[in-house]
C-alpha cells in the first residue's frame, strides 16, 4: 500500500524506489501483487513513467487514509511516538496543574492523561504492567516496591482551610493546627483505607481535631454549597486544587500554618522506561519543587 502511494506521487517506478530505498524490480512486483489482489489494474505503463487508471485514482485516498490509520496505530505504541501516558488522579488536584504546565513548556510533546481508580498499590501494579507511565502517589519510605519500579518526591502541597462567608475563621489570614479543634472538618467520601486515609489519620490524632466522614456526595459543587451556607462547616483542600465557585458563595482559602501540614507526592515510573518524555516531565517537576524547611512543616511520620 505504501510502495502504490509513492509511486503514485512520483509518477514513475525508478523514482519510488529511490525513495523507498528498494529495487526497481521490487517496486514492480509490489504493485503487480496489490493489483492481483484487488483484481484491478492500478496503472498503465507508459514510456514517461506509471499513470493512474481509473481505478488507481479511485483507491489512492482510501490507500492514504489506510497508511494514516497504520501510522497512528503505530505512533500509539511505541515508545518515542506515543504519547506520554500520566495518571493524574483526578483531574482537580495539583497533578492536573504540574502536568497542565509540562505541557505549556513543552507542548510537542504528547500526552495522555487519565484518571485511575484505586490506591497506591493499583497505580503501582499499572506502572510495572507498562498501562500507564507515570502515576502520583503519596508512598511511605518504608514500603518495599517491585524491583521494576522507581519513585522520587516531587511534590509537598500544603493544606488549606475551606470555609464559607460566616465561619469563625472567615477573615483569618491563617490558622494554626491545634486551632481546628473543636471544629467541624467535613470530608465526605473520604477514603477509609490507603495512603490518604493513612494521612489523615495521622494528622488528626497529631493535632486533636476530628473529621466527619459522613454524607452524602452528591458533587464537589453540592459541597462547596453547603459549606458557603455554613456558619461551622469547613474542609481541607490542597493548595494545588482547582475549584470553580459562584461569586456568591464567597468562599475563603485560608492557608494552615505553624506548622504547614504538608501532603507528600511522588512520580512513581518503571526504571526500564525508555519513553523520552519521561525524564523531561520529571526533569520538570524537579525544576519546580520548593523545599520549605522542616521546622515549618508537619509530614506524616512513614514519610
Amino acid at each position: 500500500m505504501r510502495t502504490f502511494v509513492v509511486a503514485a506521487d512520483a509518477g514513475q517506478f525508478q523514482e519510488a524506489a529511490y525513495e523507498l530505498s528498494i529495487t526497481q524490480q521490487a517496486v514492480s512486483k509490489r504493485i503487480a501483487a496489490l493489483e492481483k489482489y484487488l483484481d484491478v489494474r492500478l496503472f498503465h505503463r507508459t514510456a514517461r513513467g506509471a499513470e493512474l487508471t481509473i481505478d488507481g485514482r479511485t483507491f489512492l485516498p482510501h490507500a492514504r487514509e489506510l497508511l494514516r490509520v497504520a501510522d497512528r496505530a503505530d505512533a500509539s505504541v511505541r515508545p518515542g511516538r506515543r504519547a506520554l501516558r500520566v495518571d493524574v488522579v483526578n483531574r482537580r488536584v495539583v497533578m492536573a496543574t504540574l502536568l497542565q504546565d509540562f505541557h505549556l513548556a513543552h507542548p510537542d510533546i504528547a500526552l495522555d492523561i487519565v484518571t485511575l481508580e484505586g490506591d497506591a498499590e493499583a497505580a503501582i501494579a499499572a506502572v510495572e504492567a507498562g498501562m500507564i507511565d507515570a502515576t502520583f502517589h503519596a508512598v511511605p519510605a518504608r514500603q518495599q516496591l517491585p524491583a521494576a519500579i522507581s519513585r522520587a518526591r516531587v511534590v509537598d502541597e500544603p493544606h488549606e482551610l475551606l470555609v464559607g462567608p460566616r465561619h469563625r475563621f472567615a477573615d483569618a489570614r491563617a490558622v494554626t493546627p491545634m486551632q481546628l479543634a473543636g471544629h467541624r472538618i467535613w470530608m465526605p467520601g473520604l477514603p477509609t483505607h490507603g495512603e490518604v486515609a493513612d494521612y489523615f489519620a495521622e494528622l488528626t490524632e497529631t493535632f486533636g481535631f476530628t473529621i466527619d466522614r459522613l454524607g452524602l456526595v452528591f458533587s464537589k459543587e453540592a459541597l462547596l454549597e453547603e459549606i458557603a451556607d455554613s456558619s461551622n462547616l469547613a474542609t481541607l483542600v490542597g493548595e494545588g486544587t482547582r475549584y470553580l465557585w459562584p461569586d456568591r458563595f464567597d468562599l475563603r482559602r485560608i492557608p494552615v500554618s505553624r506548622p504547614s501540614l504538608i501532603y507528600p507526592l511522588s512520580i512513581i515510573w518503571r526504571s526500564d522506561n525508555p519513553h523520552p518524555a519521561l525524564g523531561k516531565l520529571r526533569d520538570h517537576l524537579d525544576s519546580r519543587r520548593t523545599v520549605t524547611p522542616d521546622h515549618e512543616i508537619w509530614l506524616p511520620t512513614w514519610a
